[in-house]
């Protein structure tokens, strides 16, 4: 198999002009293109560009509940069209309209314009206006067709990441590679902490962040591959700056499979037998918090 290529898309939204961010969004697309791109990720909940409702204002929850769409929605389906005009997969993320409050979604739309797969952000943020959006239920993996070859693609958003567990699921449940819509500030405990899950989990990681100064870039791609003949390597295939851009991330997806089938991480010397806390529902002090959503 070749190397897939996922193109980080970091750029600046605007806001509820959600025909203006359809525009930039495609313009991006199809710079990734240009560059050989098999799949381009999206920053998290593009089509509002991340806004959130503004609890001042009574009718602000509305308003913003309002932007929510669905898959049949002219934003995903023109998304739909541009794939498979561009011959290249598209990971678009929206406020999706759902039964009762709406989700934070991505879905991953494949170089012949079908959705393999869409997960909606499981960690919402509950302790901001996030929790005024119905949680995700479960980690998905898909097969994703590309010019490549089939890969094993699954994805986190933003918070997720910061739970060891999210891209464990994935693993387990066979993820190569993990694409990641995010929307903060990333910075060296966040980039650090993102590296460590790829190498514990032996799959290359991709994250999309806002360009500055909506938030700071520093979109980011991990390699799986920690470790070759000539030892330990940085495992960091791109970092970006804070401006806008399209970058590029190579992942050698041959290498990755070999170095999965002979190393020590991932699922090969695990003990779950021992974990059964993990799967506890109690929280103790310091760490209860009257907003948080089990």
């Amino acid at each position: 198999m070749g190397t897939v290529k996922i193109a980080l898309l970091q750029m600046t939204a605007l806001r509820f002009d959600q025909d203006a961010n359809l525009a930039k969004g495609e313009t991006f697309c199809r710079r990734a293109k240009e560059k050989g791109a098999d799949i381009a990720l999206f920053p998290e909940m593009w089509n509002i560009g991340y806004t959130l409702y503004d609890p001042s204002r009574p009718d602000s929850r509305e308003i913003w509940r309002a932007q929510a769409i669905g898959q049949q929605d002219g934003f995903v389906t023109h998304f739909k069209a541009l794939a498979r005009e561009l011959d290249m997969a598209i990971a678009l993320t929206y406020l999706e309209k759902w039964e009762g409050p709406p989700r934070n979604s991505v879905s991953l739309i494949d170089r012949h314009g079908d959705i393999v797969t869409t997960y909606a952000k499981v960690h919402t943020c509950d302790f901001d206006q996030e929790a005024a959006l119905t949680p995700g239920e479960d980690f998905h993996v898909c097969v994703l067709d590309t010019e490549q070859g089939e890969v094993r693609v699954g994805a986190m958003i933003c918070f997720d990441r910061e739970f060891p567990e999210s891209a464990r699921i994935l693993m387990l449940k066979g993820a190569e590679l993990i694409l990641t819509p995010n929307a903060c500030e990333l910075e060296a405990n966040r980039l650090g902490q993102f590296r460590a899950r790829a190498f514990e989990n032996m799959v290359g990681l991709a994250m999309t962040n806002y360009a500055a100064p909506q938030e700071n870039g520093h979109s980011v791609a991990y390699d799986a591959v920690a470790f070759d003949q000539d030892g330990g390597r940085d495992t960091c295939i791109v970092q970006a700056g804070e401006k806008e851009g399209v970058y590029l991330a190579g992942f050698d997806m041959d290498k990755i499979r070999r170095y999965r089938e002979r190393e020590v991480w991932g699922n090969a010397y695990r003990k779950p037998c021992r974990y059964a806390l993990l799967a506890s529902l109690a929280v103790e002090r310091p760490f209860v918090r009257p907003d948080a959503r089990r």
